[in-house]
């Protein structure tokens, strides 16, 4: 049996200013609290206040980045990885995953969210997108009330290590 640690994707506005800044910071938290390691896009928003929330807790933080150059890595990740790749990372991130967490967001979350169902990862949202389908053959993305309900969810789901 592998003792591999879980990774737990974050993925969210890009704000600066966004208004789930302690929210995510409590997300990260937990998830460094599970001992699980947190990665997200790396750069500004939800994904700085996630991996400040786990930095702070003692987790170990990757930002998966956009351009060609780590420097654009926020302060708070551990490990940058430059893909070079624009929203192609999106991809990389939900097949990464051991399980996503999606937090508010734009249609980058959306893509993510979608990658992530596609291929089956456990995926749960706090104030972010809902699907209103006709067509139930669709997963479905449960929603979460808090960065506590969320991982629990999550958690009981993921593959043990």
């Amino acid at each position: 049996m592998s003792s591999r640690r879980r990774l737990v994707a974050v993925c969210g506005e890009s704000d600066p200013q966004t208004s789930l800044a302690d929210l995510a910071f409590e997300l990260g938290r937990g998830i460094a609290e599970r001992d699980a390691v947190l990665i997200c896009g790396g750069l500004t928003g939800v994904m700085e206040h996630a991996a400040r929330g786990a930095q702070a807790a003692g987790g170990l933080t990757i930002g998966l980045l956009p351009g060609d150059d780590t420097q654009e890595a926020n302060q708070y990740i551990d490990v940058a990885i430059a893909t070079g790749l624009a929203h192609g990372r999106n991809a990389i991130l939900a097949l990464t995953a051991d399980g996503v967490v999606a937090l508010g967001g734009g249609l980058g979350t959306l893509s993510e969210i979608a990658l992530a169902l596609r291929n089956r990862r456990p995926t749960i949202g706090i104030k972010t997108w809902r699907f209103d389908r006709e067509r139930r053959t669709e997963p479905e993305l449960p929603v979460a009330a808090s960065p506590t309900e969320a991982l629990d969810w999550l958690f009981a789901r993921m593959d043990r290590p």
